[in-house]
């Protein structure tokens, strides 16, 4: 914890930098992904404060729309479409997903029900290797099914059908560093 608070006490020193960040936010990505602490949205993306809205949930689901009952992550998503107007949405997952592992091999999470119940959200099940440890295949799949989720937004479902608003497949591999693509030409997640 030390090296993190000393950080945070040299990081404020910098004032000139931060200044133009008290007028405001308009980034153009909402970047959705893992809470995995290894998943780190800037370092992958080079972004700087202000450049990405983020929204990190267990396994980066996106839970379906409810309008009676709306989650904080359908809050979030609203917010950045609606309200900041993002053009992009990128949904990444990662390798070595707890969460995505935990539904590819069908682990028992009686011991966390509010995980468990979290992962009911990610319907239909992954669909991967369960001997694979990194559980890419799985993770792919997952990230896909969260981008048909996002398109039953009805506020997303017209940004698109406006062209004002675009949907990415990422997948970022802990142990390379790489970042992998979704291409639907080739249905493949590709380098970047």
């Amino acid at each position: 914890m030390q090296p993190l608070i000393d950080n945070a006490r040299t990081f404020g020193q910098r004032p000139e930098e931060f200044a133009k960040l008290a007028e405001g936010q308009s980034p153009q990505v909402l970047f959705i992904t893992c809470s995995d602490s290894r998943v780190v949205p800037a370092l992958i993306t080079g972004a700087r404060p202000g450049q990405l809205f983020e929204l990190r949930t267990a396994g980066n689901i996106v839970p379906p729309y409810a309008s009676q009952h709306p989650t904080s992550e359908a809050c979030t998503i609203e917010y950045a479409v609606e309200v900041l107007g993002v053009s992009d949405i990128v949904v990444c997952g990662h390798s070595h997903c707890g969460a995505v592992g935990a539904l590819v091999r069908g682990d028992d999470l009686t011991a966390v029900p509010a995980v468990r119940d979290w992962l009911t959200h990610a319907t239909p099940k992954p669909e991967g290797t369960v001997d694979d440890p990194a559980v890419s295949e799985g993770v792919q799949s997952h990230v896909l099914t969260q981008l048909l989720r996002l398109r039953s937004y009805p506020y997303i479902e017209k940004k698109l059908k406006d062209r004002q608003l675009t949907l990415h497949a990422w997948f970022y591999e802990v142990h390379t560093g790489a970042v992998l693509v979704h291409d639907p030409a080739s249905d493949a997640f590709e380098s970047l």
